[in-house]
């Protein structure tokens, strides 16, 4: 798939891609990136570390669950951690390992797809990018006399983005419905 998505047009749309959501490969990627980032468990419980005891029946029965359509998400556990910079907390939603899973699996689907279109001076969430890249953008456009930088924070913009307007971004070049489904 990578192959031919650098040698497909930008617009491309790709009809053909659950098969490769719950190819084994994949999800055992996902599984070590979603262990090896730890973090909390869901609303079921289950850490990292007991998903990972069992990690090749879990696969095989995500994989299972995914290719029979047989899959579905666990609610997210709500928690309100601090603002930094504000006496505000912000509310977060902690998915279940096995949902932060299939979302990984689902990124890695994705991400190839949709990275090449987006601004190459965007360095937030994006692979190989952080706020060093952008700190180190700053520091190159400095000497050449640009002096200001913008910052900008949408109050509560993940609550309100237009997911019908975004959905529909997304099926101009995603085709395949059992992906459009999970997404």
């Amino acid at each position: 798939m990578l192959k031919r998505l650098e040698q497909s047009q930008e617009q491309t749309v790709w009809y053909s891609l659950w098969d490769k959501v719950w190819q084994m490969d994949n999800l055992n990627q996902a599984i070590l990136g979603v262990i090896l980032k730890r973090g909390s468990a869901g609303v079921d419980g289950q850490s990292t570390t007991q998903f990972s005891s069992d990690w090749t029946q879990q696969c095989e029965q995500l994989g299972e669950e995914l290719r029979t359509g047989r899959y579905c998400p666990q609610p997210a556990r709500r928690v309100w951690i601090p603002k930094l910079g504000s006496p505000e907390l912000r509310p977060l939603g902690i998915p279940a390992v096995r949902d932060r899973v299939v979302q990984t699996a689902l990124l890695a689907v994705l991400e190839p797809i949709f990275e090449r279109d987006f601004a190459e001076q965007s360095y937030g969430f994006r692979p190989g990018r952080g706020c060093w890249h952008a700190l180190e953008r700053v520091e190159s456009l400095l000497p050449s006399g640009h002096t200001w930088v913008v910052d900008a924070d949408l109050k509560a913009y993940f609550d309100t983005i237009p997911h019908e307007r975004l959905l529909a971004q997304v099926q101009g070049r995603i085709a395949d419905g059992k992906v459009l489904e999970l997404l």
